[in-house]
Parts: C-alpha cells; structure tokens; sequence
C-alpha cells in the first residue's frame, strides 16, 4: 500500500524527525510505497516572520551564521496547494502525521485542506501519546499512535493493506462509530531491532543543521530512550510511567553498541556526515564500562559530535576522552537560578554551586558549551528570573540560551499551570522561542518575553548598564530601539563570538 508521511515543521526547527526516518525504512521492507511531505522549507502562512535558529542568533544566544543550505530549497509556493499536489500525485492509501505540539495545529490546517479526499489518517508523537482525546477530536485525525509505534505502523498497515479490520491494534486508539476505541499499549519495542534511518525522502538542505557559528551536514544518532530523571517541564517521566502501568516494562534504555556503530558507519561512509549529534536526554547516563566501550567504538569513526549532560555529570576525565574521540561541543541545562524554585517547582534537585563548579570543568578543558535557560515557568516571577540571570553571570558559556516555558502535554508543568487557571485544558502549546502562553497578572507574557529577549544583555554587560537593558524590555517601538542598539554593543563589546 502507499503510505504518505507527513511531517508539519516550521522554518528554522532543522532536528530532522528521527521518527520519520525510521517508519520510511520499515515500511520499505514491508514492500510498501512510501513518499514524504516535510513543510520545513515552506513558509507557513501566517508565520512568514518565524525562524527558531534565526530568533536565536537575533537575541545573541547563538553564534552568528550563514544559513544559505539551509534556504537553498525553499519554495516560493504556496504550502497548502502545495500539499494538496502532493496527495493528490501520490494518492496514499494513509496518511501518518508525525507531531510534537508545538507543530500541532500546521499538521491540522494541512490535512483540512484534503478532507475532501477522505482518506484515513493517523497522528504519533509525543503529543498524540499524551492528548490522544485532544488529537482525535479533531474532524480530520482518525487514529492516534499512544506511545512508540514501530510495531503499530507495521501491523495498521498490513492489516489495511489485506481489508481487515484495524481497530484492534496495540497503541492505536480509533474513531468509531462516534466514539473511540482505546486498544491497550504494547509491549516495549527493541532498538536494536531498528532498521537504519531512511534519510533519502528528505531534501538535501535538511541534513544540515547550525551549531558554534558553522553549518554541519550533522546527523541524529539514537542512544538513549527516555531518561532517569524527573525534571517537570519535560513529559520523559510521564512517558516511563505511562509505560510502567500499563506493560509494567522500563522506558529508559540504551541502545547497545553494536547497534550504534553499525549507525554511525552508515551515516558516515553512506549519508557522508561531517558530524553528528545524539539526541539522548543526557548521554553521561553510562557506567564505567559501558563509557570505555563508547570511547572504543567512537575511536574508530573520526568525525566531530555534540551531546547533552546534565551539568552534576560532567567530570574531567570523562570530558576530556570523549574530546580525544570528537566532542566539540556539549550543551546543558540550568533551567532556573533560584535553587529552592528549582527543587521545589521543577524537580531538579541540584545546587546553583554545583552546577557552577561542574560548568568549570568544561572551560578547564577548552570545550564550548551552551547553557538552556528557560523564562516564565507557572508561579516565576521576574524577580525569580532575575536569580536566573545571575547564576549564568557565574558561567562562563560559549552560548547562552533563554527559551519561553511551554506547557506541553504530558508534563507536571502543564497540569499545574491549568490547575492554577493559567491556561486552558484544550490550549495547544506552542515554540519556545515564542511569547509565553500562561496567563499570570504577576508575570505577564510581555514581561517574560521582554527579560527572555535582554537574558543575555544582562549576562554579559556590566551592572551599570542595567538600566537601560530594563527600558529595552519593554515590547515597545521604544523599547525596540533600545534593544537594538544595546544588542549591537553586547555583540561588539562582550561576545566572544561577535565576529562569527
């Protein structure tokens, strides 16, 4: 059968879906005809103005860079009759929406656009995992994928392909007959299993990605699934206990070795990368042995790449290894300054001199870092920001970044913030690198906004200019001004990167 992947992203979000990639080869084994709709380089109507990497590099929490692979496929056409071209060339017997819930509503004004056609539809994803009721509420979602859906694509698919029935299938939850039918979750599905991501569907310009001022054909590499820790603003432990009720199995794991290299020498000697980035949650989760195992697989490939830690893992001796193999770069996560904030709101339970002291290690070892921050968490206010400025004025990044709380689905954040009248069950969330969403009289979205968009002024210029920084928070032609002049002279005077 002919199964159209559709994947709803936005200019400028270059991660390509690892998703994606994966059900393309396994469907192609199955003998199915797979195509892919991937509206990256398509400028969504109504949001012409929107770049995630180039807001970024705007607020200086990037280094500057040249994004012409990036835009060397962009259409000038118009997405949705775009869209309808597409379906209506390939006429797919299913289409397969792969959404996070930020690109939620892109997925929906698509598939509006061929209702007509009535051909069925299925969404996955993190989203659809934990707003299923949500999803399918909408006229054009038919099936949503509640957790992982390797096995669940396969078997939907043999079974329409033979004119089954298909509303009995493990993870799928199915219209029917006005109401849903909830099938219970699978068990756990084997990585080792997978299949090498299929990366030909793409356009070329979607295997490059921006990171520490240079544009890298830079490929994902798959590690980890989930991760040990509890932090709530992210659904990983709403995903394992989701697992563990209802299979009794144990989401975090890692993929082994043998499967990684067998990976990496694909995307190295086939896709040709010049680097890679693995996605895991925090890659420093490996013991003693199974990081020496890692050191010997890496020594053998020879191309640069980029992790995540958790700052409270980051050792010497671990850093400088995995910098003898090819780690150029390492980003972690602060999140939030004020220490009991930190614990008591968002579960992370590490001191500010920790994080502090481990940050150290990676300026003692030469290796650029960036450090995440995020703005406008349910009850903040700006004053709890401001602690949040401080502690990064104690680190010494190469990139500092300051995203907008979103309230995703799925994590101990959103549940609070609509138990707190903050926002609305049935509110989609949106990027991070847009206005806050949470309606607070004592941090309203403009303030946040306004400190997200100065974050680095004030880490990186002197107290004195404090004042002004302030005036610039203001969303505000006046403010705007301010802003623009002051982030000129943070990039020419107190950035070490400024020159690209």
């Amino acid at each position: 059968m002919k199964v159209l992947l559709v994947y709803p992203n936005m200019h400028g979000m270059n991660m390509l879906p690892s998703a994606i990639a994966l059900f393309s080869s396994i469907l192609k084994a199955q003998g199915h005809k797979i195509d892919l709709f991937d509206s990256t380089n398509w400028m969504i109507p109504g949001e012409e103005d929107f770049d995630s990497d180039k807001v970024k590099e705007r607020n200086l929490n990037v280094r500057p860079f040249d994004d012409s692979k990036l835009r060397s496929e962009m259409r000038q056409t118009n997405l949705f009759d775009d869209f309808k071209k597409k379906v209506a060339g390939f006429n797919p017997d299913l289409m397969a929406v792969s959404v996070s819930e930020d690109i939620f509503p892109i997925g929906i004004r698509l598939l509006e656009t061929v209702r007509s056609l009535n051909i069925p539809t299925i969404m996955g994803g993190v989203f659809p995992t934990f707003a299923p009721e949500l999803c399918l509420s909408y006229e054009d979602v038919d099936m949503v994928c509640v957790g992982e859906g390797e096995r669940a694509i396969v078997e939907l698919c043999a079974k329409m392909e033979r004119g089954e029935p298909f509303d009995n299938i493990n993870n799928i939850w199915v219209k029917s007959n006005g109401s849903i039918k909830k099938n219970p979750m699978g068990p756990l599905n084997n990585m080792d299993e997978n299949p090498q991501l299929d990366l030909s569907l793409f356009d070329s310009s979607r295997l490059y990605r921006p990171m520490q001022g240079k544009v890298w054909k830079m490929v994902p590499v798959e590690t980890h699934r989930g991760c040990p820790y509890q932090c709530a603003y992210c659904n990983s432990p709403a995903q394992a206990e989701l697992y563990r009720r209802e299979t009794g199995g144990k989401y975090f794991r890692k993929k082994s070795f043998a499967a990684v290299r067998k990976d990496l020498l694909y995307f190295r000697d086939v896709i040709k990368a010049e680097a890679f980035y693995f996605w895991a949650d925090t890659f420093m989760t490996y013991n003693d042995s199974e990081f020496e195992e890692f050191i010997e697989l890496y020594s053998d490939i020879k191309l640069p790449f980029w992790c995540q830690a958790f700052p409270e893992t980051i050792k010497e001796e671990r850093i400088r290894r995995l910098m003898s193999v090819g780690l150029f770069r390492l980003s972690s996560g602060v999140e939030h300054g004020n220490a009991d904030f930190r614990v008591r709101v968002l579960r992370r339970r590490v001191k500010n001199d920790v994080m502090i002291e481990h940050f150290k290690i990676l300026n003692k070892c030469g290796l650029p870092f960036s450090v995440n921050n995020i703005m406008g968490f349910p009850t903040e206010t700006r004053k709890l920001a401001m602690e949040t400025v401080e502690v990064n004025r104690s680190i010494d990044s190469d990139g500092t970044n300051a995203y907008t709380f979103s309230p995703f689905h799925g994590t101990p954040l959103r549940a609070m913030s609509e138990k707190l009248g903050y926002i609305d069950s049935k509110t989609i969330a949106r990027s991070a690198t847009k206005q806050s969403l949470l309606r607070m009289p004592q941090f309203t979205p403009a303030a946040i906004e306004g400190v997200r968009r100065c974050f680095v002024l004030y880490v990186r210029m002197p107290k004195d200019k404090w004042p002004d920084i302030e005036r610039a928070e203001k969303l505000t032609p006046e403010g705007d001004k301010i802003w623009a002049e002051l982030r000129d002279e943070c990039a020419e005077k107190y950035m070490s990167f400024s020159a690209g």
